[in-house]
């Protein structure tokens, strides 16, 4: 490796950071030296243990382009998610996909790496479904853009979106374009005294109508509902719905979204059930949080990963060891050989040395 070291990228001009950061791969690659990729390190907890030589990005930060009447924003992906925000909100604009922070830290380009959502979810769409574009450092050291302001994807693979999620195994995101959408002009929370069968049964049939929802979560024998949009539309549908008005309902999504909620401070291992939409209860001996109207259910508690798996798969889903908690028998859901083989395939083809971010996704 010749002495050279992560931390120099802060030493250069940032003109020079790329074309150092694609070196410094090149050479662990042939080194077969692990590299692990750092941005603010608020979601070190999720996945693997991040391990091998600090690949410092947050340096690399700042708003490349932002054409408001485009609905377009390229940034740097080490610029902090409260300056994205931040940038945002100056001209009424948002994120859709209501990106959780989980730290003051946390940046635009873990986060796209991590693929987190916020309650918007369900009624707006995932991370995945807003990246237009990303340019990245592969495994091979090489400087590759895709999609949106640049190139169209190549071989049939929608490449940008492939990082959304990938935990950094397949590539180092260096620069990212999103789609952005108008902030909603009015909003309000609704609060309804249901068992949690009803409240699901109930946020979906409300879901297959014409309603401005844009967030619907149960807890402790309450459903709360959030309409977003025109302020004639949200009075139509808080008139129509009826329900409990929440004077502190902003606070509420909020604290949901970062995890500050008293359901999430108990420091047992948090598992976070993925299921179909309507899906009925997946027993389990702990209380759960059910989101996104059903399709996102979480778990705090001591719970056999083997018996939780299977019931969760029954039902069509998946379920992820969040937070804490034994990892010896895999954070994520296992895969089904042919998908499995698929995800090998993808990290060979970007990263064949199996140096970026070793065991933060799957033990490959």
């Amino acid at each position: 490796m010749g002495g050279f070291l992560a931390p120099t990228f802060l030493d250069s001009e940032m003109s020079d950071f790329i074309p150092q950061l694609c070196d410094h791969v090149r050479r662990s690659a042939e080194a077969k030296t692990r590299l692990r990729i750092r941005g603010g390190s608020t979601k070190d907890f999720y996945g693997g243990a991040p391990t091998g030589v600090a690949v410092e990005m947050g340096a690399y930060a700042g708003i490349i382009a932002y054409e408001p009447r485009e609905l377009v924003l390229t940034v740097k992906a080490g610029t902090r998610l409260s300056e994205v925000e931040a940038a945002l909100a100056a001209e009424r604009q948002m994120l859709a996909f209501e990106p959780p922070h989980f730290g003051e830290g946390a940046t635009i380009g873990g986060t796209v790496a991590a693929g987190f959502s916020g309650p918007r979810r369900p009624y707006a769409g995932s991370a995945r479904d807003f990246v237009l574009g990303a340019r990245i450092v592969n495994g091979k050291g090489e400087d590759l853009s895709f999609g949106g302001r640049v190139i169209k994807n190549v071989a049939g693979y929608d490449v940008s979106r492939l990082m959304t999620g990938a935990l950094g195994t397949l590539g180092i995101l260096t620069e990212l374009s999103f789609k952005v959408l108008p902030r909603p002009a009015a909003h309000v929370t609704l609060a309804f005294q249901l068992e949690a069968p009803q409240a699901v049964e109930q946020a979906n049939l409300w879901a297959g109508q014409p309603l401005p929802l844009s967030a619907a979560a149960w807890q402790e024998g309450v459903l709360r509902v959030r309409l977003s949009g025109a302020e004639s539309a949200v009075k139509a549908a808080t008139a129509r719905l009826g329900g409990d008005a929440m004077r502190d309902g902003d606070a509420f999504w909020k604290d949901l979204r970062e995890h500050r909620l008293p359901f999430f401070r108990a420091g047992l291992p948090l598992w976070r059930l993925s299921l179909p939409q309507a899906a009925a209860p997946i027993p389990t001996p702990h209380a759960q949080l059910i989101d996104w109207g059903g399709g996102q259910r979480w778990v705090s508690g001591e719970l056999d990963a083997v018996a939780l798996r299977a019931s969760v798969a029954a039902a069509g889903g998946h379920a992820t060891l969040f937070r804490g908690g034994d990892k010896s028998q895999g954070v994520f859901h296992p895969l089904q050989p042919a998908l499995a083989k698929i995800h090998k395939r993808l990290k060979e083809a970007f990263d064949p040395a199996g140096i970026l971010n070793h065991g933060r996704l799957y033990d490959f």
